[in-house]
Order: C-alpha cells, then structure tokens, then sequence
C-alpha cells in the first residue's frame, strides 16, 4: 500500500509534514548535512524585523534538567538585509519558505509585508508570541483584540498564505487563536516557548527567557487540542517533540503538520526518526495518507 505523507495547510501543498521551526537553524542559509531536506515539508526563517536587531546579551540559552531557556531576543540584520542577501539563496535551497516577522508596532508589520511580498514566500509567521522581544511588556498574542487588529492589517496588505504563531502564556488561548482566525489568519502555530526562569549558582544569577524542550509538551498538546475544537483553520503543532510518537501524539490531537525545533539539540537524528515513525504508524493503522490521522483523539471527531 502506497504511504502518503503529503499535506495540505490551506492552500499550500507539503510534500510533508516536517517543518522546521523558526531560528533552530538560523535562516536557513547553513549547511545542515545530516538533514534530508528531501523529508521536510518547509522551514521557517529566523525572526524578522523591520531594522537589524542586535539581540540579547549573553547568556543567550542555558540547558535546564528539563529543556533549555533562551533569551536570543530575535537578532536578526533587518528585512532589507534578508530579502536582499539570504532570501535567494534559501528560494533555491528549499522547495518552501515560511517567512517568520515580528514588529513594535502594527505600522512595522504593515512595512515589512510590503517589502517581502515582493518576493515568491510560500507562507508569512506572523511572530506575534516572543517573550524575549517584548520583555515586560504584553505581547500581542496575549490580546484578543491585538490579535485580531494586527492580524486584519497584515492581511489587508498581501494574498500570501498568513501563519499567526501564538503564545501559551495565556488564561485561555482558544479566545486568541479564534481572534486570530476571525482576523483572517490561514494557519495558527502553536505553542511559542513557555516564560521561565533558571538559577545559575555558579555565577549566582538568573536566566529568564523562554523554556523550550521536553517539559512543555503536556502545555503544546493541550493548546492544540483545545483550539483544533475552535477553528476551522489548519494547526501547526510544536513544543516538546524529541522523537516520532512525539509528532504522532500532536497530529492525533489536532495538528495537520508539526513544527520541529529544540528536539534537534537532543536528536540530530529527528527527521528521520519522525518520518520513519510516521510511515510506520499509517502501515500499522492502515490509513493512506497524514489526513486520516488529524485530530482522531480530539473530542470534536466525535470517535468517543
């Protein structure tokens, strides 16, 4: 029986359901031999800004005993800078190209999708959930209303497919992703790194930032979940995914395709492991293709 693991997010065709998360591998521009790039669906960039953004100081990420915290606070050289000097090149390198941004304000957002939808972008992530941006601040995604009006904007300005990645640092994240849906978004991604805190003895300080790693999936399984029963528009899964039933774990709860990030740290490996895993899974379950499998366990199918 022929497996097929192509996917469908609206209206952008995968040749699968891998995603590499944004800034996991910089902008993409590296040379990451032990990645079949044959075996991923999309990658998403680096965070971009309107102008460059020199990021955090150090320490940027420390390993805790259940993930790591980062605090890099979206350094990146600007969207002139990228589209000029390294959206080409990844234009070449991969068959599709999430561009992930984020701005201070809704006239920044508005700038910056003028400018990089000029260009052949499968997708556009809207960075709407960055703890290390906004630092006290409330970031957007905490805001029904914020959600929905940047959202709105974005869309008024370009017919590129709109991704809106969304924190989990919320009361109720189904009030947010259905904003963001009602906005106009195509796709929701979920779950951004959870805020946290880390204690250095050594040199008796403290890491704040975002938590990442194995401890947050219970948090992005639930998010995907709660908001698959909600929306009508394809999920993007992440957060926690180390292996394959992983990933299994977060399409049978609702996502269409998973997001891969800090598991790389853990298991260099990971693409392969998932995707063998995946093709396993539909073999053993005899199902034909990802689409059977999405949001089996979720209450909304009805299959209790």
């Amino acid at each position: 029986m022929g497996l097929n693991l192509e996917i469908t997010l609206g209206k952008i065709k995968l040749n699968s359901p891998l995603i590499l998360c944004s800034g996991i591998f910089g902008f993409g521009n590296e040379n990451i031999k032990f990645i079949d790039e044959r075996k991923i669906g999309a990658i998403v960039t680096k965070t971009i800004t309107y102008e460059p953004w020199p990021g955090n100081p150090q320490p940027r990420i420390y390993e805790t005993n259940y993930g790591m915290i980062n605090r890099i606070g979206l350094q990146n050289p600007g969207v002139f800078y990228f589209m000029r000097n390294i959206f080409p090149k990844l234009r070449k390198k991969y068959k599709r190209v999430f561009v992930s941004i984020s701005g201070r304000s809704e006239k920044e957002f508005v700038e910056i999708i003028k400018i990089v939808s000029k260009k052949r972008i499968d997708a556009i992530e809207l960075n709407l959930s960055c703890p290390n941006f906004e630092n006290e601040k409330k970031m957007i995604s905490q805001s029904s209303e914020l959600t929905f009006k940047i959202v709105k904007s974005v869309k008024n300005e370009t017919d590129i497919p709109v991704i809106v990645k969304l924190t989990p640092n919320v009361t109720e994240i189904k009030e947010i992703a259905i904003s963001a849906e009602e906005g106009g978004a195509d796709i929701l991604s979920l779950i951004n790194t959870i805020k946290g805190l880390a204690v250095d003895f050594k040199k008796m300080r403290v890491i704040d930032g975002g938590l990442s790693g194995p401890s947050i999936k219970p948090v992005g399984l639930k998010c995907v979940y709660d908001v698959y029963k909600v929306v009508n528009i394809p999920i993007i899964g992440m957060g926690g995914i180390t292996c394959g039933l992983d990933a299994i774990e977060y399409f049978l709860v609702g996502a269409s395709a998973i997001g891969i990030g800090s598991g790389f740290y853990s298991n260099p490996q990971i693409i392969d492991d998932i995707y063998k895993t995946l093709k396993n899974f539909l073999r053993k379950n005899k199902f034909k293709s990802i689409r059977e499998m999405i949001g089996l366990l979720n209450e909304k199918k009805e299959n209790f």
